[in-house]
C-alpha cells in the first residue's frame, strides 16, 4: 500500500475545487500547508475542517497539502476523504451536518423536458446548475469522468446530492457500467438520489442487478423512499429489447436513447435529418408508450446552433418523444418552450375536452366539434395536452376545476 495520495483539480481555469496531496508518516503528528487566495479569511476554518476529519479516520501523521481555488467545504471534505481512502481501508463515511438537507422526492409522472449532464468530478459546474431551471440535474459519474477520477468523484457527487441546492430540479445520477456501476450505487442511494440513469442497457437483467442493489443498501438505511430508474439505450440489441427493459420494473419512469453510441454501434454517423436513428427511436417511442412511461431523446451536441436545437426538439416532439437531455445551460430555455404545448394546441384541446364533457353529459356516443367528428384517440390526446398545460400553470383556476371535475 502506498504512503501519498493526491485527489482533485488544479491548474489554469479550475475554480470552486481543490487539489490535495496527502502523505501517511511514521511520526511528527499532522502538518498542514494551505494555499488559498482566500487563506486569510478562510485559511483557519479550512485548517480546522482537515482537521475533524483527519481525526475522524484516525490519521495522526500525516502531511496535508491543499492548493484550493476556491472550493466549498464540502468538495474540500470530499477530496480530502477519498485521499484518505486511497491509503486507508475503512468503511466509515465522513459525512457533514448537511446529510439531511435535500431531502424532497419526485413524482413519478413529473415532466422531464430537460435533464442538464455534468461532470461528476467538476464541481464547479455543479454549484449554480440549479438556477437554470432544468427538470432534471445529471452528476455524470461515467463517460464525463476520466478513468483515474472515477473513485474520488464518487465523494463528489454524494457531497453534492446532499449539500448543494439544486432549487427542486430533479437529482439524477449516470452510474458506470457493470460492477462497477453497482458500486457507484453506495455512494448515492442513501444520499437523497431521486434517479439513476442507468447507461448501455442492452437487457433486463442489468436492471435486475440494479433494483436488487438498491433494495439491499435501502434496507440497510431504514429508507423507503422511491428511486426512478432511466435506462439509456445506446445500443442495437438495446432497440430490439427496448419494451422488455422499459417495462421491467414499476420504479422505471422513463426510458432514454442515446445516439452517439448508438450510431457507432452501427456502423454509421449522427446526422441532423436523423434518418439513421428513426427506427431506433421510434422503438423507444412505441416500447415507452407501451409500458406507460416517458420516451426521453438524446442530446443535441452543438451548442452554439439554437435553430437547430430549436429544429431538433420539433422533430423529437413529433416522433413523440417527451424531452430530451442538453449538455449546456443555453439549451434548456429552448427545449422548455417547444417541448411544451403551444397556446394553439392548448386551446384546441380545451374545445375537444369541452365537446366530449358535453357530449358525456347528454349521453351521446358520438363527439362532434363544428363539422368534424372526434374519435377516442384524439380526446386522449387533448387530454394529455390539457394535464400537461395545467403541470406547466398555462391554464387558469377555472380550467382546472373544470378539469378536475371530468
Amino acid at each position: 500500500m502506498g504512503t501519498i495520495a493526491t485527489t482533485g483539480n488544479k491548474g489554469k481555469g479550475v475554480r470552486s475545487d481543490c487539489f490535495v496531496t496527502l502523505e501517511l508518516t511514521d511520526v511528527g503528528g499532522i502538518q498542514l500547508q494551505v494555499e488559498s487566495k482566500v487563506a486569510v479569511m478562510y485559511g483557519d476554518s479550512i485548517r480546522t475542517e482537515m482537521l475533524k476529519i483527519l481525526d475522524f479516520f484516525g490519521v495522526e501523521n500525516a502531511r496535508v497539502k491543499i492548493e484550493d481555488s476556491g472550493a466549498l467545504s464540502l468538495v474540500i471534505a470530499a477530496r480530502l476523504e477519498a485521499a484518505i481512502k486511497k491509503l486507508i481501508p475503512t468503511e466509515k463515511n465522513w459525512l457533514p451536518a448537511m446529510l439531511n438537507e435535500n431531502l424532497y422526492t419526485t413524482a413519478k409522472d413529473r415532466n422531464r423536458f430537460s435533464r442538464l449532464y455534468l461532470p461528476g468530478n467538476s464541481p464547479s459546474l455543479m454549484i449554480n446548475a440549479g438556477i437554470h431551471k432544468p427538470d432534471g440535474i445529471i452528476l455524470d459519474l461515467e463517460d464525463a469522468v476520466a478513468p483515474d477520477k472515477k473513485d474520488e468523484a464518487r465523494f463528489l457527487v454524494r457531497n453534492a446530492l446532499c449539500g448543494i441546492d439544486f432549487y427542486g430540479a430533479e437529482r439524477m445520477v449516470r452510474i458506470n457500467q457493470g460492477e462497477r456501476g453497482i458500486e457507484d450505487l453506495n455512494y448515492i442511494i442513501p444520499y437523497n438520489v431521486n434517479l439513476i440513469l442507468l447507461p448501455k442497457c442492452e437487457k433486463p437483467e442489468q436492471l435486475q442487478a440494479v433494483n436488487d442493489q438498491i433494495k439491499k443498501i435501502q434496507q440497510k438505511y431504514n429508507q423507503t423512499n422511491p428511486v426512478w430508474i432511466m435506462p439509456i439505450i445506446e445500443s442495437a440489441l438495446g432497440v430490439i429489447n427496448a419494451y422488455p427493459i422499459a417495462s421491467f420494473s414499476e420504479n422505471i419512469v422513463s426510458i432514454a436513447i442515446g445516439l452517439e453510441d448508438y450510431t457507432a454501434d452501427l456502423g454509421t454517423r449522427r446526422t441532423a435529418e436523423g434518418l439513421e436513428s428513426f427506427f431506433a427511436r421510434s422503438c423507444v417511442v412505441n416500447a415507452a408508450r407501451a409500458a406507460g412511461i416517458q420516451p426521453i431523446d438524446s442530446v443535441f451536441s452543438d451548442v452554439g446552433d439554437m435553430e437547430g436545437l430549436r429544429e431538433n426538439v420539433l422533430r423529437s416532439k413529433a416522433l413523440g418523444f417527451d424531452g430530451m437531455g442538453c449538455i449546456h445551460p443555453r439549451q434548456i430555455v429552448v427545449i422548455h418552450e417547444t417541448f411544451a404545448p403551444t397556446p394553439d394546441e392548448i386551446e384546441k384541446a380545451k374545445k375537444i375536452v369541452y365537446a366530449f364533457h358535453k357530449a358525456q353529459e347528454q349521453g351521446l356516443g358520438v363527439v362532434a366539434l363544428g363539422t368534424k367528428m372526434i374519435d377516442p384517440p384524439v380526446v386522449k390526446r387533448a387530454l394529455n395536452t390539457i394535464n400537461l398545460a395545467l403541470k406547466m400553470n398555462k391554464l387558469n383556476e377555472n380550467w382546472r376545476e373544470f378539469y378536475e371535475k371530468i
